[in-house]
């Protein structure tokens, strides 16, 4: 039995640069795999994302994986650099990693955002967030998206209901209990 084809988005010539007051919101460098892959060391920042380290390897591979995602879907991650200091802080943006989860949220742009503890509680998320669903709302064809989050993750949950998403299931990912959160834009 084959899957639903992926819907196909208009894809940008390059990764677009969104800019906030704060923060640029831009495509991958080399150059910051050094800040990702210590922020994925870091027990307050992976303890909602499955929690467990990555290796400098495995944290690699995640950040082609954001940047690929941009060359085969349309759409992916976004390295998020504070403008004050240039440095990378952490990471916005959509993805269909075709999650074996029920209910199915393959075809939806699941949104995602992750950011280095040392920043949390500036507002940098929300702002972050914000850019990535005015994108959204320019580029794809559907109106819905999606985001997944650890019931316990009260900060990212925070962040979904100021932009709406509600909650569509409580179910399991990978053996932990998890949120499916959903949006329905008005344009």
């Amino acid at each position: 039995m084959s899957a639903a084809p992926l819907p196909l988005v208009p894809f940008p010539a390059q990764i677009p640069v969104l800019e906030t007051e704060r923060l640029v919101l831009r495509g991958y460098q080399p150059n910051d795999l050094d800040e990702f892959a210590a922020m994925w060391t870091e027990p307050d920042f992976f303890r909602y994302l499955g929690g467990q380290p990555l290796t400098r390897e495995e944290a690699w591979r995640r950040l082609l994986t954001h940047q690929g995602h941009w060359g085969l879907m349309g759409y992916g991650y976004w390295s998020v650099e504070e403008k004050s200091t240039g440095r990378f802080i952490g990471a916005v943006g959509f993805a269909d990693l075709l999650r074996d989860i029920t209910p199915s949220i393959i075809g939806l742009p699941e949104i995602g955002w992750v950011l280095a503890p040392r920043v949390h509680g500036l507002g940098y998320a929300t702002e972050a967030v914000r850019a990535a669903l005015n994108w959204g709302e320019q580029h794809f064809p559907q109106k819905q998206t999606v985001c997944i989050i650890d019931p316990d993750n009260t900060a990212s949950l925070r962040v979904a209901q100021k932009f709406g998403y509600q909650e569509l299931a409580r179910t399991t990912y990978k053996d932990h209990p998890i949120l499916i959160l959903s949006l329905f834009s008005d344009s």
